[in-house]
Order: C-alpha cells, then structure tokens, then sequence
C-alpha cells in the first residue's frame, strides 16, 4: 500500500471484565489512538550537465526539517505507480497571447504522463477557475481539449487554479502519484484563495506541481533568464570556508541560488526550529510576490522552466518528462511535528559536485500529530 503524507491511526482496544457477579457485566472498551506521520520528499540529483544521477541510496542524503536531523528511508519502485495529473492552463489577461504556444501541448503530456496507468484532466482559468475535462485515460482526448482552449478575461488567478486541481486530486485513490503541471504567467491576479491558504494547501499533500512559465514584461525576462535550471537546496555547510554566506569554489554553479535562498539555509544552522520555521514561510510569501509558478514548484517537490516561444515551450516539457520519473522519494517521520509550515533541507554527504532539486516544506495540522 502506497505511503502518503498524512496521519496513519494505530487502534488498540481493552477489555475490562467484572468477575464475582452471576451474571458477567456488559464488556467495556476503549479506544486509544496513536498517529505518526510520514513525511515523502521527492528529490531530483543530477549532474552539472544536467543528466540524472540513478544509483544513490538513501544514506548519501542529508535532511532537515526545521533544522533538526531526520532519520530518512528511500520510497522503492514509485515510479512505476498509476498517475493522476491535472493540467492547469492559464488563459486569462497576457495569457490571451500566448494560446496558440499552448496548442501542441497536449501530445506533450503523453511524454510527461510516460509508459504507466494514468488519469488526466484538463482546467483552465482566467479570474475563475473551470474543470474543461474531467480524468480520463484518453490522452488525444486531453491534446483536443488543450489545443481548442478560448481566451478569458483580464484574469490571472494562478492560486485559484491550483487550488482547484487540489481538491480534484484529493479525491483520488492513494495509490496514485499526483501530479500538476501549471503553465502560467508568474504573478497571480486576482485570486480568491490567499497566499497563505495557498501555501498550506500546496504544501499538506503529496502533489509534486511542475511549472512552465511566461514572463508579463520585459524586465521579468531578463531576470529570470536563467530559471530553467531546477531549484537546488545548496549546502548548509556553516565552516565553509568564508562562512555560511561564501560561495564554495568547487561547488556546481547554480544561477538559482539567490541571497534570500541562501541566507535561509544559513539561518538552518543557526536558528531554533520556531524561528527557522517563521524565516521559511517568510522567504515562500516573497517568493509568491515575485514568481508564483517558480514558488510552488520548489515548495512541492517538482519543476520550474521558464518559456518565450513555443519550441523553448517544448523543450522545456521534453526536459520535464526525464524528470518527473527519474526523482528520488525520501521519506521521514518528524522528529518535531509542531503544527505549521515545516522547513525541508535536502543535501548531498559526498557528492558537493552534483545538483539537488527537494521539496522544500510541508504543512503539519494540529490534527495530524
């Protein structure tokens, strides 16, 4: 049985018997229950030139959650389980123009889906969110629909959108992979669901989201000119030499190691899990301000390309499809599940020359402990 983030309930009853009556007592019983909770970390390693590194074990991996050493397994054989997968398409404000790079999205997915048991559904969203295709087996079905999308209004409610593919997948059985694949723009305009309840809702399932993006403007091009390079979770080494902030000579460049990243994985070794946990979902909220689809693709575990054209559109979804099959599932029971948004560090014990792409957070409710 598929293992999935969440509480598992261990039920043990006792019997209390009352002797010394001619006629036995009714029994009595009571339930006790137990709850641990398992935390997955989908991780993509690759190599400088951007290749899939396949034969690491789990001992290889260092994870934090808020700071604190877990103890972590490797999750076997997931990537042949069936998928479910909702893709969300924006059509609303600047997406308008950009519909007809959309068009052969469709024979893309099947690439992405790959070889297993899937389902696929198909929403689009402008300042509303609507279902164009429910799950279905059909992949022409899914193309046909994507390649005959309307444009919408003004809209660009990038939260609604992924908050209404959740809700889809939630329904789904648990022993499917559940997956989003977002093509947007990077600021979201006019969404109903706040940015907060959009990081809880990102980030208390095992929903990998995997993003293609256009910029709105130009400088929003030039900024992100090199994002197509998948997330790493760097090194929070503090005796680096220059200390935790210096840049390691003989590490792997990685353009998306930006200040605000990397001041948050010092404050790892620095900060208490409390106060490590705060600078976390303050760095996701900057993060939502200043590219959505980037965000929630680091948040949970998946992607994030950037496109202009619709060949750099394809090449990013042919790029996607070697990934989404190729990453590790870490998986650990936390050692603090204190209720709230948990900060996910993922590195490398002996290979400083490879690249790490993690989850990067989870959300742990009151209810969950």
């Amino acid at each position: 049985m598929r293992k999935v983030l969440g509480t598992c309930a261990i039920l043990l009853t006792l019997s209390v018997r009352t002797y010394g009556q001619e006629t036995p007592a009714p029994q009595e019983t009571t339930t006790l229950t137990t709850r641990t909770t398992l935390i997955l970390v989908p991780t993509l390693v690759t190599t400088k030139s951007g290749a899939p590194v396949y034969t690491l074990k789990a001992d290889d991996f260092n994870v934090t959650d808020n700071g604190v050493p877990q103890k972590v397994a490797l999750e076997e054989n997931l990537d042949g389980e069936p998928l479910a997968m909702v893709v969300v398409v924006q059509v609303g404000g600047p997406a308008a123009l950009q519909l007809d790079k959309y068009r052969r999205v469709g024979t893309m997915v099947e690439a992405v889906v790959g070889g297993v048991q899937h389902k696929v559904a198909v929403v689009d969203f402008d300042s509303t969110a609507e279902l164009r295709l429910g799950f279905t087996e059909n992949l022409d079905e899914v193309a046909d629909t994507i390649a005959k999308l309307d444009p919408g209004d003004g809209g660009g409610a990038i939260f609604d959108g992924i908050g209404f593919a959740m809700t889809m997948l939630r329904k789904q059985p648990s022993t499917y992979r559940r997956v989003i694949l977002l093509i947007s723009e990077t600021v979201d305009h006019g969404s109903k669901l706040s940015a907060a309840d959009a990081l809880r809702t990102i980030s208390d399932t095992n929903t990998a989201i995997y993003s293609v993006a256009f910029s709105s403007t130009r400088n929003e091009l030039k900024r992100d000119s090199a994002a197509n390079i998948p997330h790493s979770s760097g090194s929070t080494d503090a005796e680096s030499p220059g200390g935790c902030m210096a840049k390691d000579p003989d590490a792997a460049d990685d353009p998306t190691q930006t200040k605000a990243k990397q001041a948050l994985e010092c404050a790892g070794v620095l900060l208490p899990p409390v106060l490590l946990a705060k600078a976390a979902v303050a760095a996701v909220m900057n993060g939502f301000r200043k590219n959505v689809p980037e965000t929630v693709a680091h948040v949970s575990g998946g992607e994030y390309f950037k496109f202009s054209s619709e060949k750099g559109l394809e090449q990013d979804l042919g790029r996607l499809s070697n990934h989404v099959g190729n990453r590790y599932i870490l998986s650990f029971h936390p050692q603090t599940p204190q209720p709230g948004f948990h900060a996910i560090g993922v590195t490398m014990k002996d290979y400083d020359h490879l690249k790490v792409s993690a989850r990067d957070g989870y959300w742990l409710d009151a209810n969950s402990q």
